[in-house]
């Protein structure tokens, strides 16, 4: 029951504090399962966080309920990802009904850009983070040639030309990411 209660609070705050959802949340809920929490380990998270891409919802949804089950089987599931949507949820019922009231307000107008900037500053964050776990092996190694997984960074250069070069369907990238991870680390 503690576990779950603990689950509950912290995705909560985690909900109450995602503010640009998606990828900008990334870091806070590394923060809280992974250092503060010590419930998953960084190599589990990044997992977690590639499994949250290529399922259908949104990231922090997803992620929180993977988390949860990790840390308390179905019902952590559950209790984590309640806590995850309750907050936005209630936030953006309040917003909708402030922003249609006020909608031709400067102010909010010039509010609403400054949340977007935030926005940007915390998904650029996530997306050093993603880079960091892929080709140096944590979030916290600092840059060098000696750390650098050179199977991982191959395979993201050969990715990003044949994503630049003919836009294929991001499904067809994930298969063929996932077998070349299968032969590079199977």
């Amino acid at each position: 029951m503690n576990a779950l209660w603990n689950l509950l609070i912290t995705f909560l705050k985690i909900g109450l504090l995602s503010i640009g959802g998606g990828y900008a949340v990334i870091p806070l809920i590394q923060e809280q399962v992974v250092e503060k929490n010590s419930w998953i380990s960084e190599k589990v998270f990044a997992d977690i966080i590639t499994i949250s891409q290529m399922t259908p919802g949104p990231l922090a949804v997803n992620t929180s309920t993977f988390v949860g089950l990790q840390i308390g089987g179905v019902a952590g599931a559950l209790t984590a990802t309640i806590g995850c949507v309750f907050c936005g949820i209630t936030i953006s019922l309040i917003l909708y009904y402030f922003i249609q009231k006020y909608q031709k307000s400067v102010y909010v107008l010039e509010i609403l850009n400054g949340l977007k900037s935030a926005s940007l500053g915390l998904i650029i964050s996530a997306a050093v983070t993603i880079v960091s776990l892929a080709l140096f092996g944590s979030s916290k190694a600092k840059p060098d040639l000696l750390s650098l997984n050179w199977a991982a960074f191959f395979l993201f250069l050969v990715m990003l030309f044949f994503l630049r070069k003919w836009k294929p369907n991001p499904i067809i990238i994930l298969l063929i990411s996932g077998i070349a991870g299968l032969a590079f680390y199977g």
